[in-house]
């Protein structure tokens, strides 16, 4: 089954668009000027007051504080939603570099339940899939609400080049949709199926009672990815 969403967690990192000017008041607040792109760690619950009443922020290679009043506002800056997952679907790897190295979180899931890893396994994206698998936390095989795992989406999509970085580290090859469908009985061409049945002749496929606890073991691991 695919596992649930990560549960939302304080601390996380939200990317913005500067809309307008900030002005520092105090010696510590961070400046900010109309087009930043701001990554905003939210404030943890065991924060201070006076820490709740600002928001860590990175622009650049710039850090300080900015007041929640000024970020909240959306008259002041623009939520970009799921940034990792459109970096990764344009493959667009200076900005997905940037959003990993400011700890946006790699196994986030967009609203189809995905991955970034999974968009840029579908778009045929190499180097923006093997940058995301050099991440020391990310999931290989997460599925989405289809069931569909990265692995599937590159077989699916023809992307022989990223199906196998994605079996050299470690991809599920059994791993079914909702369709009961492996990513073998997906493969679009067949030298991508050939691929795959020579790694999976290399593996034997888990019992039942094997894939049950893998998929426990699969959900802990997205609700402790932030």
């Amino acid at each position: 089954m695919p596992p649930p969403p990560p549960v939302a967690k304080p601390g996380r990192v939200q990317v913005y668009h500067a809309l307008v000017d900030y002005i520092p008041k105090q010696e510590d607040e961070l400046q900010i000027q109309e087009g930043d792109v701001l990554y905003v760690k939210e404030a943890t619950d065991t924060a201070r007051d006076t820490e709740k009443a600002y928001y860590e922020v990175i622009r650049g290679d710039q850090r300080g504080k900015v007041p929640k009043d000024f970020v909240d506002s959306s008259t002041n800056v623009l939520k970009i939603d799921f940034p990792l997952h459109e970096a990764a679907r344009r493959g667009n790897l200076e900005f997905l570099e940037e959003c990993l190295q400011n700890n946006v979180s790699v196994n986030c899931l967009d609203k189809s339940g995905s991955t970034a890893l999974y968009w840029a396994s579908h778009g045929g994206h190499l180097q923006a899939v093997q940058l995301l698998l050099s991440v020391a936390k990310i999931c290989v095989s997460s599925q989405n609400k289809m069931g569909d795992t990265p692995l599937h989406a590159a077989c699916y999509k023809g992307r022989l080049d990223c199906a196998a970085a994605l079996v050299e580290a470690g991809a599920d090859l059994y791993a079914k949709n909702k369709d009961l469908k492996k990513a073998v009985d997906l493969a679009s061409t067949p030298e991508i199926a050939a691929f795959l049945r020579l790694a999976m002749s290399k593996v034997v496929e888990p019992t039942e009672d094997e894939e049950a606890y893998d998929d426990g073991d699969e959900s802990s691991d997205n609700e402790n990815a932030e």
